[in-house]
């Protein structure tokens, strides 16, 4: 069967398409976020990781400043549920795919507030430099200097009590 060249023209025109929609779908999503973990997001059944940031664990416990201690990884995800409820639809510019083929992104809230840096200028998740360069270091300092989230006691960071529960050397 021979192809006319309107034929391969068409096919070609045809993928051409399909491969600008992809990349396009890939550079952003956008929709109802609902949470996952203190870092992690659905959002049209698409798993999305904050990048740069990381939060406590569901499991994981944090120490009260007067002695008691808590699931600081349930209260970081409770609490961006709410920040995340507060202004609706969630936008997440995808950086990247990680190990677990979730989308790695940084995501805006519909007022335009990011999410990234609000999770950890709120004490609810930490900068995590080795993937942020930095970037998020001055909302740490605000979360530390004033003792809210996290830093208003004792915790491990997120990278070693995943290492510690898993029963391994931490990677972070």
């Amino acid at each position: 069967m021979k192809i006319s060249y309107f034929q391969s023209a068409a096919v070609a025109l045809f993928v051409a398409v399909l491969s600008c929609h992809s990349s396009l779908a890939a550079e952003a999503i956008v929709g109802r976020a609902s949470v996952v973990d203190g870092d992690t997001i659905e959002i049209r059944g698409q798993r999305i990781r904050l990048h740069g940031v990381d939060a406590p664990e569901s499991w994981q416990l944090c120490e009260e400043g007067a002695g008691g201690s808590y699931l600081c990884g349930k209260e970081a995800a409770a609490a961006l549920d709410r920040f995340l409820a507060a202004s609706r639809p969630t936008r997440c510019k995808i950086i990247e795919r990680d190990r677990y083929e979730r989308f790695v992104a940084t995501c805006f809230r519909a007022d335009g507030r990011e999410v990234n840096r609000w999770l950890v200028q709120s004490g609810n998740g930490i900068d995590w430099a080795k993937y942020s360069g930095g970037n998020y270091a001055d909302a740490q300092k605000i979360a530390r200097s004033k003792g809210i989230g996290i830093w208003r006691g004792r915790f491990s960071l997120p990278c070693e009590a995943r290492a510690e529960h898993a029963g391994r050397e931490p990677s972070c």
